[in-house]
């Protein structure tokens, strides 16, 4: 039955990760050629993100999904509200400290020390985590939070060095990745669960929240830190030579990311370990079900995490420089669209999120749509990061008016769909952006304007953190029209047969 499920993931990784792995050999072969130890890197790469995203998803089925939930109602049963705050802020810290994407990005900022930025971040999440919780305990709004805090966070960036701010609304979107999304999201489930009448509006937002914590706890860390002042370095792309150096970079790869993974999921597992002996909530057969959950987790984030990175980072910046050199580089906002379009389909977090959505919803707003949705929200984020990135465009005159459409769309959409739109915009921007796409930009501008890659190559990830929270919304006013025509044309078939009736 399992490796029927493994067979089965893998396959619909397949699927996601095969578009955007062909228009990389497309381009590799026709516009942007690369070196051939470059290409046999990013070909092993794409077998081990297929493989790794297969077992991820099957191993956050078994476990993730299911600890969340569990955690979340039994939390919530003891009505004990400070308990609840407590352990909703100790949790966001863990499953952020640990978090793949975020240490990504602490590489990629000089200047800030890398364990200082990662702190700032977690303790963002953690609090941010804790006021989701509460919310919903209290029945507050999402959307009211959600206008007060981005406004908290667009008024303190006055205050804070403009070179600043594209790291800040990035960190928002790489903190809510592979790990922290599926413990999160199902955490909310199971403290909504509780909940008569409203529990399925307030399933989604948990995610949504925790990415405005490190907005503002970055752009609070920038009132101290100055980025521009150490210049931002580009190191050559050094080919391997010959199959040996490919190996010995995976291997090299492996040994990293076992450590940074177990890492990652030790808290989460410990975590589990101290609830369980606890509450004995779970049984024997669900224990062991639980713990294969893990280690399907565990093999698929290193083997996910050693191909986007080893495979994946070096392509991406050659593709980016390639095409920075055509044409003045205009050619970077097609291709750019192209790759949004594909790309969110191949982050792990994405499928999690929109099972969950389907799941919820009884079907009502599946996953397909979900999907498509968000594949044209992040298009159109990279088709604007590339525009960005040829005009030098202050990253604000994008952010601000793409925030406001965002936070006034909430005022219009079934409230559901406001969580779900703003979880979204946190899950789409994962691991594939900021091994792929981030170094594909940094790539680019590296061509074109090397010393601006901190205000123009940085930024991407935040625009597809944005874009998702009006394409989804937009999915939601569609879906309230639909089911009101069906229920207007429903009355007026009843009207007819009660009419016939009384005749």
């Amino acid at each position: 039955m399992k490796n029927k499920a493994l067979r089965d993931k893998i396959v619909e990784s397949l699927t996601s990760i095969l578009p955007i792995a062909l228009i990389v050999v497309v381009l590799a072969l026709t516009f942007t050629p690369v070196d051939t130890g470059t290409f046999v890197l990013f070909l092993f790469g794409v077998v081990l993100l297929i493989v790794g995203m297969g077992c991820f998803t099957l191993g956050a089925d078994m476990s993730m999904l299911v600890i969340g939930e569990k955690i979340g109602s039994a939390i919530t049963k003891t009505k004990k509200i400070w308990l609840i705050a407590l352990i909703s802020f100790v949790i966001g810290i863990i499953v952020t400290v640990a978090e793949p994407d975020l240490q990504i990005l602490a590489r990629q900022v000089p200047s800030v020390n890398n364990y200082l930025l990662i702190l700032t971040v977690a303790v963002g999440v953690g609090i941010f985590l804790m006021i989701a919780m509460l919310r919903i305990l209290f029945h507050i709004r999402l959307s009211f939070l959600l206008v007060g805090f981005y406004a908290f966070a667009f008024v303190l960036a006055v205050f804070v060095d403009p070179s600043f701010w594209a790291v800040s609304f990035d960190a928002g979107g790489v903190t809510t990745g592979p790990m922290t999304v599926p413990f999160i999201i199902s955490l909310g489930v199971g403290v909504a669960s509780l909940r008569a009448g409203k529990g399925q509006d307030d399933s989604f937002g948990l995610v949504s929240l925790a990415s405005v914590g490190p907005i503002i706890a970055v752009l609070l860390l920038g009132i101290i830190f100055k980025i521009h002042d150490v210049p931002y370095t580009v190191d050559p792309i050094l080919p391997p030579q010959g199959t040996r150096s490919v190996l010995s970079l995976y291997l090299h790869g492996f040994v990293d990311y076992i450590k940074e993974v177990s890492i990652a999921v030790a808290p989460i597992f410990a975590f589990f370990l101290l609830f369980q002996i606890i509450t004995r909530s779970f049984r024997k057969r669900q224990l062991v079900r639980i713990l294969m959950g893990f280690l399907y987790t565990f093999l698929g984030l290193v083997l996910f995490l050693a191909g986007a990175n080893v495979g994946f980072m070096p392509v991406g910046r050659a593709i980016g420089e390639g095409l920075a050199k055509l044409w003045g580089g205009w050619l970077l906002i097609p291709v750019g669209m192209l790759i949004g379009y594909f790309v969110v389909a191949a982050e792990p977090a994405v499928h999690v999120l929109n099972k969950q959505v389907e799941r919820m919803s009884a079907g009502a707003i599946s996953a397909s749509a979900m999907k498509k949705a968000l594949c044209l929200g992040v298009c159109v984020s990279l088709g604007l990061a590339m525009t960005r990135i040829l005009t030098g465009i202050n990253i604000m005159w994008i952010l601000i008016p793409g925030y406001l459409i965002a936070l006034g769309l909430t005022f219009l959409t079934p409230p559901v769909f406001t969580g779900i739109a703003f979880d979204s915009g946190g899950v789409a921007s994962g691991a594939m952006v900021s091994s792929f796409v981030l170094p594909m930009a940094i790539g680019a501008c590296n061509v074109l304007s090397p010393a601006a890659i901190m205000t123009q190559a940085f930024g991407c990830v935040a625009f597809v953190a944005l874009t998702p929270l009006i394409s989804i919304q937009l999915l939601g006013i569609g879906y309230r029209l639909k089911t009101r025509r069906i229920k207007r044309n429903f009355l007026a078939v009843e009207e007819r047969i009660l009419e016939y009736e009384v005749d």
